[in-house]
């Protein structure tokens, strides 16, 4: 598997880009050939951004399903098709070009009307978005990720889009990201945006035009257990954690509208979730709060933190003890010192950790999170290094007291961990999490 593997590395690294990227085309067309071109049997909505996707793939599965139509849905979570579901095992969020044709005819074969899929700009890159007919495009929103492969924010931008530029349908569009412009200026026949009222932030109001329409979420109310807010006079509470997921209810939203799904069957669907797996799911209730997510940006991590910290019980000197790492791989190294310097400023107990190092050296890895940690002109967070991601997490745990919240990043509810030589171990920080607690609850009771 290794020599494979390294066989693999090498050829990519000697090939020139054109046939790479010819080789990747080729693969789509004939995945598609073999599975008789399904998408052309199904609407299909694609996902695309650098958070939420799965959130709102979920959230728009639920929302088509509350209307009565038959969905199928592929994201970095689960794929599902109707009534059947199982767990994304792949590592891959939109997975290789055969994989994706067969679910899709799958999808055909089972009845399906609609097909949900998270969109990355790696499988835009390997044309995994080639040969399948998109209905709709929807952007959650942007901000630095996989630079080193795409070499400059503006490519990364631009892969994204080419979502868009296929896709000549509907379009939705998250309007207070600064970004939004870009991606509305790609044709379509229909275009949704969407925001939150009075954001200083994204596109301007004189930059709309008039054949937009507008999803807007105003008296916004972020509790520690629920979103309040109101679109076109009626009431949303849900039943979800920070003021992001405000934001993926309205892209979910702009998908129903845009097939004829009415606002209160919308509203009714959101207001049943109960939580997103891996995405800010709250683990452990009491003495002390326990939250995983998926959270593996510089950006996501701040919104995260500030989350967090206002889910927190309030008793007077309750900590926020932080768990984190950052992937090996050679995969954004420039955000490591960054992600260390985030959570300097917001946590009061930190833990570095294993994420997903592949090839690459863990302690070095954790030496980069560091770097952030000690250049922080303010330091005065307590910090240790523990690379067996187990042990962090009962570290975690076995220092929290009462009122504390233990924040768990990176992985959320990925069923692997990547090591060195290509080997993946089976992983869930949220099974990790309740075993170390059962044996707390052991010790103290014997």
């Amino acid at each position: 598997m290794r020599i494979l593997s390294e066989a693999k590395e090498k050829a990519k690294k000697f090939s020139p880009p054109f046939l790479i990227s010819w080789y990747h085309f080729l693969l789509a067309f004939f995945g598609a050939l073999i599975y008789r071109f399904p998408s052309k049997n199904l609407r299909v909505i694609g996902v695309t951004g650098t958070k939420g996707k799965s959130t709102v793939v979920l959230m728009a599965e639920k929302i088509l399903e509350e209307a009565g139509f038959k969905v199928a849905s592929l994201s970095s979570i689960k794929f599902k098709i109707r009534e059947k579901e199982w767990e994304n095992k792949l590592k891959m969020t939109m997975p290789g070009h055969f994989i994706i044709q067969k679910f899709l005819r799958d999808a055909v074969r089972a009845g399906c009307e609609y097909a949900i899929l998270e969109v990355t700009s790696e499988g835009i890159l390997q044309h995994r978005h080639r040969f399948i007919d998109f209905d709709t495009a929807v952007f959650t929103n942007l901000s630095p990720e996989h630079i080193e492969h795409h070499g400059s924010f503006e490519s990364y931008r631009k892969a994204k889009g080419k979502l868009f530029e296929i896709c000549r349908k509907t379009h939705a569009v998250n309007l207070d990201d600064e970004n939004a412009k870009y991606f509305l200026g790609f044709p379509s026949s229909e275009k949704y945006g969407f925001r939150i009222k009075n954001q200083e932030s994204g596109i301007r109001n004189q930059e709309l035009t008039k054949d937009l329409k507008i999803i807007e979420a105003q008296n916004v109310q972020v509790k520690d257990d629920y979103l309040s807010f109101l679109i076109h006079n009626s009431l949303f509470l849900i039943h979800l954690l920070g003021k992001f997921n405000i934001y993926n209810v309205l892209s979910a939203i702009c998908i129903g509208f845009s097939q004829g799904v009415d606002l209160e069957i919308c509203k009714r669907a959101l207001e049943k979730i109960e939580k997103i797996p891996g995405r800010m799911e709250i683990v452990v209730e009491g003495p002390f709060k326990v939250i995983v997510d998926y959270a593996h940006t510089p950006q996501s991590l701040i919104e995260v933190y500030r989350t967090v910290q206002g889910v927190r019980l309030k008793d007077q000197g309750a900590r926020l003890i932080c768990v984190l790492g950052a992937a090996g791989g050679g995969r954004d190294k420039w955000k490591r010192p960054e992600m260390g310097r985030i959570a300097v400023k917001y946590c009061d107990e930190i833990i570095l950790t294993d994420e997903d190092p592949y090839d690459e050296n863990p302690k070095a890895i954790l030496e980069d999170i560091e770097k952030g940690i000690l250049g922080y002109k303010f330091q005065v967070t307590s910090y240790k290094k523990i690379l067996d991601r187990k042990e962090a997490i009962r570290e975690a745990l076995g220092i929290a007291k009462e009122g504390d919240t233990v924040i768990i990043t990176g992985k959320g509810c990925e069923p692997w961990m990547c090591v060195e030589d290509g080997k993946k171990i089976p992983w869930d920080d949220r099974e990790i999490v309740r075993e170390e607690i059962n044996k707390l609850k052991e010790q103290k009771n014997d």
